[in-house]
């Protein structure tokens, strides 16, 4: 009979990880749509206040040095959406860009009310109260450990294999249906309400899988493999999914988890002759073009025939560009109030783009965040983009075997901000979960290693 000590696997997670796992769970559940009035909303953003109130009661309270920039980052986010909340006087309000609209809906001769820096008050308090996810999820892995954050690759992976499981029954002909999200029926999306959204989650799977591998700096053995057979499913669930844009996430992420295996692998096969490392990865990447050709010959790549198919003038983010443009241009500087999208397209909508269906969002997500935001939030835009260039500098630039997880971060939001080019998928709650995560990550990189990322021991609130 073993004894206690010498069991082979003892892991006592901490309330933050229990927490933390339970919250990732209930957002892969129910938070993949990013429509305000999806139920879901109502179940990730109780949960995620749920977790934060466990947090405060019952944790220890978390100091993590490294996570400052995350944080900073996340706080100024906030504090520029409840701005744009606060009532303003009729002199100050008026004196913003494109607000005539607004007040000539007073009656003739009546005072001019005070109204929000926010055009559409009520999305904007919706954008706000979306806030709490990624608050949640930074205030819970500031007080994991050191061993837990690595852990968190094996809880992605296993969520993101879920999610292309239930992509590969939907292309199968079988229904899944998910009353907490808005998604179209007969479309290959997982759990996720929007297709693009889905294949930005399959190719950050290509790129958990070598991480996973060689998490901690162990060898890979039989994880190697299983992480190939894993990016070949990924590779060929983002082709069964229709998303044009994820095919270019899908090769960015393939190439990019090359890199972050080719150090390990070097590592691990020290003792071979040189040309086995070429090899094996020669090998790897024909066997993923090979099922890849024979999925189009097959006639089975959906996002490969919709490339071809549809012509620029007929995609609705092509057409509806340089009304979006000029919309930004008019709103500039002051922007016209998060979350607001939707109503503010319609005011500026020309003729030719009217069709039964609405436009949701400007279809990429930089261009949006400074029509909502205007120069306040660009300048917030510039200043994450900028920390995350001089952290991924630094990441990819260090050497030692524990260094995978802050490159694996950095990648995660390079696609991320590929993906934003085209559509908004962190606006989606799993997504800004999963962007989080990254960003701790690649911070946990910047940290020198005489500074600790861990809480004081015995620190409660």
């Amino acid at each position: 009979m073993l004894s206690r000590h010498r069991l082979p696997f003892r892991f006592k997670p901490s309330l933050s990880f229990a927490l933390l796992l339970s919250l990732l769970f209930i957002l892969w559940l129910a938070g993949g749509a990013s429509r305000a009035d999806a139920l879901g909303q109502t179940v990730v953003r109780v949960a995620a206040w749920l977790a934060v109130i466990a947090l405060i009661l019952f944790g220890k309270r978390p100091i993590a040095r490294d996570l400052r920039p995350v944080g900073l980052l996340l706080m100024v986010a906030l504090i520029l959406v409840l701005l744009q909340l606060v009532p303003l006087p009729p002199a100050i309000w008026q004196a913003l860009p494109h607000r005539d609209l607004v007040s000539a809906s007073i009656a003739l001769g009546e005072a001019q009310p005070w109204r929000p820096w926010s055009m559409t008050p009520g999305a904007t308090g919706n954008a706000a109260s979306s806030m709490i996810v990624p608050i949640a999820a930074l205030a819970l892995v500031a007080g994991l450990k050191q061993s837990e954050r690595s852990r968190l690759t094996t809880i992605l992976f296993a969520l993101v294999i879920g999610s292309a499981l239930i992509g590969l029954m939907q292309f199968s002909g079988m229904r899944f249906f998910n009353p907490l999200i808005n998604a179209t029926p007969g479309e290959v999306s997982g759990n996720l309400a929007n297709r693009n959204h889905f294949a930005l989650l399959m190719a950050i799977g290509c790129l958990l899988a070598p991480a996973w591998a060689f998490r901690d700096g162990r060898r890979a053995q039989w994880r190697g493999l299983l992480a190939i057979g894993m990016i070949l499913l990924f590779a060929l669930t983002i082709l069964a999914s229709g998303s044009r844009a994820g095919m270019l996430l899908g090769v960015l992420a393939i190439a990019i988890g090359i890199l972050l295996a080719l150090r390990p692998l070097q590592r691990e096969l020290r003792h071979t002759p040189r040309w086995v490392l070429p090899a094996l990865l020669v090998a790897v990447v024909a066997t993923i073009s090979t099922f890849v050709f024979i999925s189009v010959a097959s006639n089975r790549a959906v996002s490969i025939d919709r490339a071809v198919t549809i012509e620029g003038d007929q995609d609705m983010r092509v057409r509806a560009l340089p009304t979006v443009v000029s919309m930004v241009k008019t709103y500039f500087p002051a922007g016209s109030g998060f979350g607001g999208f939707d109503p503010i397209f319609r005011i500026h909508e020309p003729f030719n783009l009217l069709k039964l269906t609405y436009f949701n969002h400007a279809h990429n997500d930089f261009l949006e965040i400074i029509l909502d935001g205007g120069l306040p939030a660009l300048l917030l835009l510039m200043a994450a983009m900028a920390w995350w260039v001089a952290a991924s500098v630094r990441a990819w630039r260090a050497s030692g075997a524990d260094n995978i997880l802050p490159r694996l971060g950095s990648a995660i939001i390079l696609l991320v901000f590929v993906a934003s080019v085209f559509d908004y998928p962190a606006r989606t709650p799993i997504i800004m979960a999963i962007l989080v995560v990254a960003a701790a990550w690649l911070a946990r990189g910047t940290v020198t290693p005489t500074q600790s990322a861990l809480p004081d021991a015995g620190q409660s609130l």
